[in-house]
């Protein structure tokens, strides 16, 4: 069942790196150790960065076809060990076997499409205003790159920067969470067993983020740092990196309203939920937050929304038929419990809540009359809380669906063509998902407006994200 080939230590390199600390890896389902690691040190960080400096400037000298051929090894290798690559996922994050196998799947995804897009990134031809020049545009890598990426997606997370990065010939120094450092450790092996050179991809084990995030995004020779995570710590890392005018790309929080309309097809609208809601127990950062039900539809809702909730089976994932497994910790248990009862104390009802479970369990919870004014409806659920707001009209949806800081993902289901076109064009959101809840897809842009971040990943854009455009002025 586990990664047999995992290591306790930084990969810096291409070889392991002790620190003078150490720090614990537990399982969120039993809260039992999985394994101890050294955390790496100032003087890791320094040699890390040397190494991914000397690689750069050797990676100029490649090819996209070299890279790309790379890329498809790495690819081939995490479908190869893709059972082994779950079962760690399911055991160090938590989430139901089930998923983490998708998870795989989508984090090798990512793989091929930048192997892919490594070959289908064009220069310009520019027509001159002069008969003695030529004007052309070509596109280089950024130079070095510092990634953070977090737990709740362990390896997609990694993927989904580190293999565009290194199709546009950066080399790539990743900070992974503390939660789940075990995944990152057992990718980036994979990717050096595939080829790739190696100061182009380092990974940095740690419990001190702050200081060693600080170290990366304050130094001038590296040009671009690229996170996922809480909006609070993007504004950290982005002030931090600002003196040295760095490339940022910043995937944020989000406040995922979920919207049905009265033509809705209420049965795909709450199966679309379910998805949208109770994936990865609802620690995504697209995962619905505020479920707004137009009143005349609400209670054919809420009927079934409790008849497809109480099939839902909270276990650990490596339990059969699990559907739900732990929060990352007892603190994400705590805040969702404290929003809860919050939202109850301000006048909501809970119209359907699981037994309760012990540990990080925390079993799904459907709440209504829930209001804008309270704090579940501002906050970052990441939990199996279903939080259901009313509206009477499309209008009034809307004002509801753009009233927060937040831009990242949306959701509405409705049947009726001309409202889909009106409500799609008005959200404010980087992504939208109409009667469909599972829309993140490596050829497709992912991110968000507003505070919800800077760039976007995947796509064609994901790549540019790391290249530089470089104006060529010839005259003959």
């Amino acid at each position: 069942m586990y990664w047999s080939k995992a290591l306790n230590s930084s990969l810096i390199n291409g070889k392991s790196y002790q620190g003078s600390d150490s720090f614990t890896v537990n399982n969120p389902a039993n809260e039992q150790l999985i394994e101890t690691l050294s955390s790496v040190d100032m003087a890791g960080c320094q040699q890390a960065l040397d190494a991914a400096i000397t690689c750069f400037e050797a990676l100029k000298s490649t090819t996209a076809k070299q890279r790309s051929d790379v890329l498809l090894k790495w690819h081939s290798l995490i479908l190869e060990h893709k059972q082994a690559l779950a079962e760690l996922v399911t055991l160090e994050q938590g989430k139901v076997l089930k998923e983490s196998l998708a998870e795989v799947d989508y984090a090798a995804g990512f793989v091929k499409w930048f192997a892919d897009e490594a070959l289908r990134s064009y220069g310009e031809v520019i027509p001159a205003n002069s008969p003695t020049q030529q004007l052309t545009v070509i596109k280089q890598g950024v130079g070095v790159v510092f990634g953070v990426t977090p737990w709740n997606f362990p390896l997609a997370m990694i993927s989904r920067k580190v293999a565009p990065a290194y199709a546009a010939g950066c080399s790539f120094i990743l900070k992974p969470s503390e939660y789940t450092p075990l995944s990152a450790l057992a990718l980036c092996q994979l990717a050096l067993q595939a080829g790739m050179e190696t100061g182009a991809f380092q990974t940095l084990v740690t419990e001190d983020a702050a200081q060693v995030g600080a170290f990366f995004c304050e130094h001038k020779q590296v040009r671009k740092i690229t996170f996922t995570g809480s909006t609070r710590v993007g504004q950290i890392l982005l002030s931090q990196s600002a003196q040295s005018i760095k490339r940022a790309s910043l995937e944020l929080g989000g406040n995922a309203p979920f919207m049905v309309f009265e033509s809705a097809d209420i049965k795909k609208a709450v199966q679309g939920l379910l998805v949208a809601k109770f994936r990865n127990a609802g620690q995504t950062c697209v995962a619905a937050n505020r479920v707004l039900v137009q009143n005349t539809c609400l209670d054919e809702f809420l009927a079934e929304l409790k008849l497809q909730t109480a099939r839902l089976k909270v276990a650990d994932g490596f339990t059969e038929g699990a559907d739900l497994g732990p929060l990352i910790n007892t603190e994400a248990k705590l805040k969702a419990q404290s929003l809860v009862e919050d939202a109850v104390a301000q006048g909501t009802k809970i119209a359907y809540q699981g037994d309760e479970k012990a540990g990080q369990f925390m079993a799904p919870i459907i709440l209504t009359e829930v209001n804008q004014s309270m704090e579940i409806s501002r906050s970052e659920i990441f939990a199996p809380v279903v939080a259901i707001q009313t509206f009477e009209n499309e209008a009034q949806a809307l004002t509801i669906a753009n009233s927060v800081d937040e831009g990242l993902a949306a959701y509405f289901y409705s049947q009726d063509m001309a409202q889909v076109q009106r409500v799609a064009n008005s959200l404010e959101y980087g992504m939208v998902g109409i009667n469909e809840a599972l829309i993140s897809n490596p050829v497709a842009p992912f991110g968000g407006m507003k505070a919800s971040g800077l760039g976007r990943e995947g796509a064609r854009q994901g790549l540019e994200e790391y290249q530089e455009v470089k104006y060529l002025c010839q005259s003959y």
